[in-house]
C-alpha cells in the first residue's frame, strides 16, 4: 500500500491541520484496473507535482467485485469541517450553437457554490439550472446552516445538507454543495480529488456531441473533431427520425472509424426505437450504445428495446432518465432492463452517486459518466471522480467545450478529447475573478 500523508484527528473545537503528532493515517484501498498503470511512484500523498503522476490507462475498467471503499470514506469520519463562509454566485454564459441547431436554451444559467473553511481553504461546486426562486431560498438556508454550525465531521455535515436539500427537486443544489465541501476538504489535506477517489489514472478521454444539423455541416464537424482527437461521437436524438438518420449517415461516411453513441432522450416509442436500429443496420451502422430510447416510465418498452438491440443487432442499451434514484437503479438491475446506466452528479448528488456506482458495479452493469450543461467546475469534479475510480466505459464530459467562454482558472488541462488532471490539490481550479 502506498504511503500517505498522516493527518491529526482533532477535537471539534479546533480546525483540521496536518501534523507529525497524534498521527492517524487515512487508509486508501488500492484499485486494480484491467490494464496496468505504468510508472506509479507510491510517494507521499501530498498533491505536489512530480514523479507521482500516473500514465494514462486506456479503456479503464474496474473489477466489479471490488467495493467502492476508498480513502474518501475514512475521511468522512476523520475530518472536522469548520466553515467560515458559504455563498452562491451566478453563472451566466452563452452557449455556442450551430445556425440550424434546435436548442431549448442559448445560455447556461447555473450556480457556483463557494465554501471557505476557517483554515483558509476554499472549495468550489456547481449546481445546474433549477427553478430560481426555490433554489435561491434553499441554498440560502444551507449556507446559513454551514456558517452557524460548530465544527462537525464531514459525514455529519453532508448528511445534514442532504436533509435540508431533500428530494429530486434539490438534487442539483445538493450536488453543488457536496462538491464544494469535498473540494475544500481535499484542499485542506493537500490532495487532488482524483487521488482521493482512488488514483487509478489522471487522464480521461471524452466523447463529443454533434447536434442535428444539415448533413453536410455534420460531416464537417465530424472531420474537425476527429482531427482534434475525438474518436467517439454522441448524437442527441428524438425530434425527427429521418433527419437524425441522415446526419448519422453523413458522419459515418466522413469518419467511418468513429464510435457512435445515440441518446434518444426518452422521446421514441419502443417501435420507433427498434425501427431506428433496423434502418441503421441497413446502412451498415452499429452504435456502441443506445441511451434512453423510450420514455423514462416505459419500463416494458425499455426491456423490449434492450432485448431486440442485443439479440438482433448486438447493440447495448442504456438508461438515463429512467435512473433518477437508487430505487430506479435497483429496479433496472432486478429486471435486467439495460446494459448501461448513465451517471450524472446533478442527477444523484455526490454521495448517492458513489452508492449507485457500488451497486451497479456489483451487479455487472456498465457505467457512463455524463453531465448537464456545466462549466469546468462541475465537469472537473466529475472528471476527478472518473479518473479516481476508473470504472466508466464511456465518458461524456464535453459541455464546457460548448460554452462561449471558460470562467474557471486552473483545473484540468484540455488537449482535444483528452483531459489531464494534475497534482494540484482539490479540484485544482476556481472561478475567475475570485475575490
Amino acid at each position: 500500500m502506498a504511503a500517505f500523508r498522516y493527518c491529526t484527528v482533532i477535537s471539534p473545537s479546533t480546525s483540521f491541520f496536518c501534523s507529525g503528532n497524534q498521527k492517524r493515517a487515512f487508509q486508501f484501498q488500492s484499485w486494480t484496473p484491467r490494464k496496468p498503470i505504468l510508472n506509479v511512484n507510491k510517494a507521499s500523498f501530498s498533491g505536489t507535482a512530480g514523479s507521482s503522476e500516473l500514465v494514462a490507462v486506456p479503456d479503464l475498467v474496474c473489477n466489479k467485485d471490488e467495493s467502492s471503499s476508498f480513502g474518501f470514506k475514512n475521511l468522512m469520519e476523520t475530518f472536522w469541517v469548520d466553515v467560515q463562509e458559504a455563498e452562491e454566485r451566478p453563472l451566466r454564459l452563452k452557449l455556442i450553437t450551430e445556425p440550424a441547431e434546435t436548442v431549448s436554451s442559448s445560455q447556461l444559467q447555473n450556480m457556483a457554490i463557494r465554501i471557505e473553511l476557517r483554515n483558509g481553504c476554499v472549495g468550489w461546486g456547481e449546481a445546474s439550472a433549477t427553478p430560481a426562486t426555490s433554489a435561491e431560498a434553499a441554498l440560502a438556508k444551507v449556507c446559513e446552516f454551514l456558517r452557524r454550525s460548530p465544527p462537525l465531521t464531514l459525514n455529519f455535515v453532508l448528511q445534514q445538507i442532504g436533509s435540508i436539500l431533500h428530494g429530486q427537486e434539490y438534487v442539483s443544489l445538493r450536488a453543488g454543495v457536496e462538491m464544494a465541501l469535498i473540494d475544500a476538504v481535499a484542499n485542506s489535506i493537500d490532495v487532488p480529488l482524483w487521488r482521493l477517489f482512488g488514483g487509478v489514472s489522471n487522464r480521461l478521454t471524452t466523447s463529443i456531441t454533434i447536434p442535428i444539423v444539415p448533413p453536410a455541416r455534420a460531416s464537417q464537424l465530424a472531420s474537425k473533431y476527429y482531427g482534434q482527437g475525438f474518436n467517439t461521437i454522441r448524437f442527441d436524438m428524438g425530434l425527427n427520425i429521418n433527419a437524425e438518420l441522415e446526419v448519422i449517415k453523413a458522419v459515418k461516411l466522413a469518419q467511418p472509424q468513429c464510435l457512435f453513441i445515440l441518446d434518444a432522450n426518452g422521446k421514441y416509442t419502443s417501435e420507433e426505437a427498434v425501427m431506428v436500429l433496423e434502418k441503421l443496420h441497413g446502412m451498415g451502422i452499429s452504435p456502441v450504445l443506445f441511451e434512453q430510447p423510450v420514455h423514462k416510465d416505459d419500463w416494458n418498452g425499455l426491456a423490449y428495446v434492450k432485448n431486440v438491440a442485443r439479440d438482433k443487432y448486438g447493440i447495448h442499451v442504456g438508461a438515463d432518465e429512467s435512473c433518477q434514484s437508487m430505487n430506479d437503479v435497483k429496479r433496472v438491475i432486478q429486471d435486467k432492463l439495460v446494459d448501461f446506466i448513465n451517471i450524472k452528479l446533478a442527477k444523484f448528488g455526490v454521495l448517492e452517486t458513489l452508492e449507485v456506482i457500488d451497486v451497479a458495479r456489483k451487479s455487472g452493469l456498465n457505467l457512463v459518466i455524463d453531465s448537464m450543461v456545466e462549466t469546468r467546475i462541475a465537469t472537473g469534479f466529475a472528471g476527478h471522480l472518473t479518473c479516481g475510480l476508473g470504472c466508466f466505459k464511456y465518458v461524456n464530459l464535453d459541455s464546457p467545450l460548448m460554452l462561449s467562454e471558460d470562467p474557471v482558472f486552473g483545473g484540468y488541462e484540455v488537449s482535444g478529447a483528452v483531459y489531464k488532471f494534475t497534482n494540484a490539490r482539490g479540484l485544482g481550479g476556481f472561478l475567475k475573478h475570485e475575490s
